[in-house]
């Protein structure tokens, strides 16, 4: 089936540009000598998972425990969960989880390790934990040395944790204002992860795993500092509007959304069959992943979503309205494809135009 021909809305992966980054990001890791392990939030399918394990990644990352449950059950071996994991119920599904798999997950404070040791009491093996470092995207992790230390203090009297690393995430990336800055924030962050890497080996706590994140610090060949073992970038594999900024370019573009106009009601208004609940709403407002509206429209450069409502989108474009009719069908390119994905069931993987497969999004609403 040729792809225009699909009910709208839908999900289209241009499989070609998707190996075509894959690729790229593993040979990047490749040759700055660190194990690459994507995180899956953006793709949320086991499918592709296994595809980036075979061409070369060490393990995958997720953001839950549902979605490390869905990977395990797949297939997938080496999972870690970039998230702080608090709670009972949690914490002993990932007790269940590392009866079969190598699971770790998020930690950044004392009294989230105090669960986790009690979590863990009896249980084959301890929880394998690694330690949030906050990096400047004021989110999670710990901040504060004295902190950190005291931290690593504790974790030396625990009898059910094992402290397998630590790992940061270099999200203000995303509001760099140019390639350069981005580049400063990169080398930032590894610096300031790389000193609790150290300050953990002269408590006496060898670390097996330092890891580093974000996709718009790793697309530009930046520099891996010696002591870093591991990157996680996730938005790459399809990339998005926000990200073609960063790059420069929408070559690596896999990801859009088929839509079919539905109503031109005025000379410059057009609507589609797909608002908030397929694209959502978001936008980046700062730095050079800033973007214009609320999508772009494939094959039309200038043309951008003006508004959405929940199933519909707006666009404002006289040109545009003048080139399409009623029943036509245009692509939305989203600006952030992360929470794109986790709105739609199903993704359509294309080749020349052409069909080739249809892949759950079996990770879809594992928010827990």
């Amino acid at each position: 089936m040729n792809y225009m021909e699909l009910d709208t809305p839908a999900l289209i992966i241009d499989r070609e540009i998707m190996m075509d980054n894959l690729r790229f990001m593993q040979e990047y890791a490749d040759r700055r000598h660190v194990a690459l392990r994507p995180h899956t939030k953006t793709h949320k399918m086991p499918r592709l998972a296994l595809i980036q394990e075979e061409l070369g990644a060490r393990g995958v990352t997720v953001a839950k425990v549902g979605e490390a449950e869905i990977m395990a059950e797949a297939g997938l071996r080496d999972i870690f969960i970039a998230n702080e994991i608090v709670g009972e119920s949690k914490l002993t599904r990932i007790r269940e989880l590392a009866k079969t798999v190598d699971i770790s997950f998020g930690l950044d404070s004392i009294p989230q390790a105090e669960m986790i040791e009690r979590a863990f009491a009896g249980a084959p093996k301890p929880a394998r934990v690694l330690i949030e470092i906050e990096v400047g995207e004021e989110r999670s992790g710990v901040i504060e040395e004295a902190d950190y230390l005291e931290l690593l203090e504790y974790l030396k009297g625990c009898r059910n944790i094992s402290l397998k690393g630590i790992f940061s995430h270099d999200g203000n990336s995303y509001q760099a204002a140019d390639i350069q800055e981005c580049r400063e924030i990169h080398l930032t962050a590894q610096r300031r992860t790389l000193r609790f890497a150290e300050l953990a080996k002269e408590a006496g706590m060898e670390l097996e795993t330092v890891s580093i994140g974000s996709t718009p610090s790793m697309m530009h060949d930046f520099p891996i500092l010696d002591g870093v073992t591991e990157i996680r970038p996730g938005t790459y594999i399809f990339m998005d509007a926000s990200q073609a900024n960063a790059y420069g370019s929408l070559a690596r573009n896999a990801a859009t959304i088929l839509t079919t106009v539905i109503s031109r009601p005025t000379p410059e208004r057009v609507i589609t069959d797909v608002g908030a609940k397929g694209i959502t709403a978001q936008t980046r407002s700062k730095g050079f992943c800033a973007t214009r509206g609320l999508g772009l429209i494939k094959g039309w450069p200038e043309v951008e979503i003006f508004d959405v409502y929940d199933e519909h989108a707006i666009i404002y474009n006289k040109a545009f309205h003048d080139g399409v009719r009623v029943g036509d069908k245009v692509e939305i390119i989203p600006n952030h494809i992360c929470p794109v994905v986790n709105l739609h069931e199903t993704a359509y993987l294309v080749t020349d135009g052409e069909v080739v497969e249809e892949i759950p999004v079996a990770c879809r609403g594992k928010l827990k």
